[in-house]
């Protein structure tokens, strides 16, 4: 007889690498947090989590044991060593999208969304990005480095030029990144009708998803890096995510879970169950 043994995948991600629809990679690295380290624990975090929640969603209509999911578990990053962690998780996302699986990321800081979309661009050069955080990231520099996860969102701006980038929850940030994104036209409304105009805009073009967790409103998810008063409640972003749904999502992240700041776990439960939803919301089609 065997003894059934709990992997310690994310709750249904099961399937083989070479059967499944979407893969999961853990990238965890938090070498550019500028206020609460330890993001570098969220991959985990979520996953053991994931145990506690259920698969189907009352909320969709559905079940995760619908769709193929392999998880690859957690990248081994050298601690401290910044571009040698991009490179290997560029390295990560170069091996999904080769295999042309439906790619999910887990963060770590938001930094880890450069070379993923580095590399997103590579495949789809018409990509649009939907950056769905309280924090604008659109810094040139902080402190004198440019590599940080406040501005993370510049440097894709850069790669991917205007018109390419929207982003959506923003309450947070430095003034001239509020005046470059006016001039940009990157922030967006979450009502209905702003969203139906930004999907009737982009169709049919590929669309990656990046979300910060600090989106939500910290009084409901507290385990962040960066907390900011106010934000989205649980079922704002599941408004959010029914909004989106008409678009073309090629693969997404979900970044900023820093577990430690919250021993009662809610945070990173509510994080499994954000993941399961994007999943279904995205996934699925």
């Amino acid at each position: 007889m065997n003894l059934p043994i709990m992997e310690q995948t994310f709750i249904s991600a099961k399937a083989s690498f070479a059967e499944a629809k979407a893969v999961i990679l853990g990238c965890p690295y938090d070498g550019s947090a500028t206020f609460r380290p330890g993001a570098r624990f969220g991959p985990s975090a979520i996953r053991k989590t994931s145990w506690g929640i259920e698969t189907y969603s009352p909320y969709q209509e559905s079940d995760l044991t619908q769709i193929k999911i392999h998880d690859m578990g957690d990248l081994e990053l050298p601690l401290g060593e910044k571009k040698t962690s991009l490179s290997l998780i560029q390295e990560g996302a170069r091996r999904i999208l080769s295999a042309k699986k439906f790619p999910i990321f887990l963060g770590g800081d938001h930094l880890i969304t450069l070379p993923i979309i580095e590399e997103i661009h590579r495949v789809y050069p018409d990509v649009h990005v939907l950056h769905i955080d309280a924090h604008t990231d659109l810094r040139e520099e902080y402190l004198g480095e440019t590599l940080n996860h406040s501005t993370v969102m510049k440097k894709v701006l850069d790669l991917l030029s205007k018109g390419r980038l929207s982003q959506v929850g923003i309450r947070s940030g430095a003034q001239e990144e509020f005046a470059l994104a006016e001039k940009i036209g990157s922030i967006l409304f979450s009502d209905p009708k702003s969203l139906r105009r930004m999907v009737n805009r982009l169709k049919n073009r590929p669309v990656y998803i990046s979300l910060d967790l600090d989106v939500m409103d910290p009084g409901l998810l507290p385990g962040v890096g960066t907390p900011e008063p106010g934000g989205f409640t649980f079922q704002e972003i599941l408004s959010l995510f029914k909004g989106l749904q008409p678009l073309r999502v090629i693969g997404f992240d979900l970044v900023e879970l820093t577990p430690d700041y919250d021993p009662s776990q809610i945070s990173s439960v509510t994080a499994s169950v954000i993941l399961r939803e994007m999943i279904l919301a995205f996934c699925s089609r």
